[in-house]
């Protein structure tokens, strides 16, 4: 098999020199991510040094490491190795002939992304490649791109940020041949002034695109006709994508499965197709849409799409659902524990309110993150989403849900717990047959520690 990277051309990409003659299958800058044979970046941080690793990356199988420092086994030494970690990421981008996708927006860019690699490897097995976990940053990005094998036919990579200007660098280390914007929503509201602001950051992605180029842009967003001038000085083609009259990738009919998920019918500039969407939730047909729309442009085959998403399960902390045994039957467990914001809490809210229960549904709701001042009126906005879902129980936590817990009042059932393990515990009480369940919350609320509590390995 090619090795992933050899120590020669390790050293030749990041202008560095090579000691001692390795070949590297896998790349980590985290020693604990080390497999055997892998290239170990020791990157200096902010709060640690990778160089206080190389003993442990080593012990784990590391082939060798790229080092800013001299150590005694084999190593390539460059002046810096978080530029050279961008450098072998441009490398990596500069000598494959894949078809290249970037995805962003407010929410769903990760189910997004992975739903399309989960398409293309359908229809090309082994051959496709995507950015793994949320490595969408400054950081991620280029590590994703350097373990991507050269023999590549698709590749699929996520960017996210958190200030303007972050996007418009990522895009162009990536060099899409096509561009995805999900949605726009009031998502890190502490660094933005409005939700105008976080389309123009959202635009940049635009700026990466490949000479002739497609960038997919949702139809049902308030921003499309922003998104769409941003997108025009950069893309050959412009497709819009939603379910609303108007879209060129549309779902002209969407209705529930019998055996769960969503029966849809798309229509395409060139195509029709029918397929069964095994995700629940209005979002997530607007998301199978840019798929299709990106399946075609990238070259891939659209029937094969179909069935993948068909057979996509669901996300560990995005919509992963679990069957949890409880006196007198089973209750659902639906975990969306990864991440939130106002448009993903009123989408998982309605999926629940959706879902065809014989007991209680029941929300546990954790703090949203980083929406600066406007966060009392966004947390407090969703006691509509709550009622119109028709929740029964709702435990809140975090200091931030305050403001909800102020307007729920005697509303419904509700409790207003610290943290996680509060929330486990008023959980405990509250499951009973035939309910279900959402958790959902921004990440450093921790609510994945309830999930894996109650849930465990099943599933």
């Amino acid at each position: 098999m090619t090795p992933l990277w050899t120590s020669h051309e390790i050293a030749e990409a990041v202008e560095g020199a090579a000691h001692g003659a390795f070949e590297a299958n896998g790349v980590a800058f985290d020693s604990r991510e080390i497999r055997k044979g892998d290239l170990f970046i020791a990157m200096k941080g902010e709060a640690t040094d990778g160089h206080r690793f190389l003993g442990q990356a080593f012990a784990a199988g590391a082939a060798g490491a790229l080092v800013s420092q001299e150590i005694a086994e084999p190593h390539v030494h460059a002046a810096d190795t978080f530029r050279a970690l961008n450098d072998l990421g441009r490398a990596a981008r500069a000598r494959t002939q894949a078809r290249i996708a970037g995805v962003t927006g407010s929410v769903g860019k990760t189910g997004t992304k992975e739903a399309l690699y989960a398409a293309l490897d359908r229809a090309a097995p082994r051959q496709a490649h995507r950015s793994v976990k949320s490595y969408n940053n400054h950081t991620g990005v280029p590590l994703s791109l350097a373990r991507m094998p050269r023999e590549t036919r698709f590749g699929i990579f996520e960017m996210g940020m958190s200030a303007p200007g972050e996007l418009a660098a990522l895009t162009r280390l990536v060099r899409p041949h096509v561009a995805i914007v999900t949605a726009i929503a009031p998502a890190h509201r502490a660094f933005f002034k409005s939700d105008e602001q976080i389309a123009d950051a959202k635009g940049e992605i635009f700026q990466g695109l490949e000479e002739g180029g497609t960038a997919l842009v949702p139809f049902d967003s308030p921003h499309r006709d922003r998104l769409i001038a941003a997108a025009r000085p950069h893309a050959a083609t412009i497709l819009t994508f939603g379910v609303g009259e108007g879209a060129d990738i549309r779902a002209r009919e969407a209705m529930p499965a019998p055996a769960g998920g969503t029966l849809v019918t798309a229509l395409l500039p060139e195509a029709e197709l029918t397929f069964t969407l095994s995700q629940p939730g209005e979002h997530w047909v607007s998301n199978a849409m840019a798929v299709l729309g990106a399946v075609q442009a990238m070259g891939g085959d659209l029937a094969q799409a179909g069935l993948a998403l068909a057979d996509m399960a669901g996300l560990k902390g995005r919509g992963e659902r679990h069957w949890l045994p409880v006196p007198g039957g089973e209750a659902l467990l639906i975990d969306e524990s990864y991440n939130a914001n106002p448009a993903s809490m009123r989408a998982t809210l309605k999926t629940l309110g959706d879902e065809r229960v014989s007991g209680c549904r029941v929300a546990v709701l954790g703090a949203m993150k980083e929406l600066g001042e406007t966060s009392d009126a966004f947390h407090a906005s969703l006691a509509e989403p709550i009622e119109a879902a028709g929740v029964d129980r709702v435990i809140l936590v975090g200091d931030e849900m305050a403001a909800l817990a102020k307007v729920l009042g005697a509303k419904a059932k509700m409790t207003h717990v610290p943290d996680a393990a509060a929330a486990l515990e008023a959980l405990e009480e509250a499951i009973g047959p035939g309910d279900a369940i959402l958790v959902k919350g921004s990440n450093s609320v921790g609510l994945a520690a309830v999930v894996e509590a109650l849930a465990g390995g099943k599933s």
